[in-house]
């Protein structure tokens, strides 16, 4: 199976990040089935709306790059 490439960007800062959000384990489990995954661990940033905010035009265009394709 051909999977589209995931993009996730995580703030390093993140209070949820340790206990929660657990991006690590995420791309294991990527690695597990071959999903291509762009995890960006972003120092610096936490879960606020700045934080959205900086890295929202790199997921629209991520986005719209494969939904182009389609």
């Amino acid at each position: 199976m051909i999977y589209t490439p995931i993009l996730i960007d995580q703030g390093e800062d993140d209070k949820f990040l340790k206990e929660q959000l657990l991006p690590l384990n995420f791309a294991d489990a990527c690695k597990d089935v071959g999903a291509p995954l762009i995890l960006r661990m972003q120092p610096g940033y936490d879960h606020s709306y700045f934080f959205i905010a900086t890295f929202v035009d790199d997921h629209i265009a991520h986005h719209s790059q494969f939904l182009k394709s389609a």
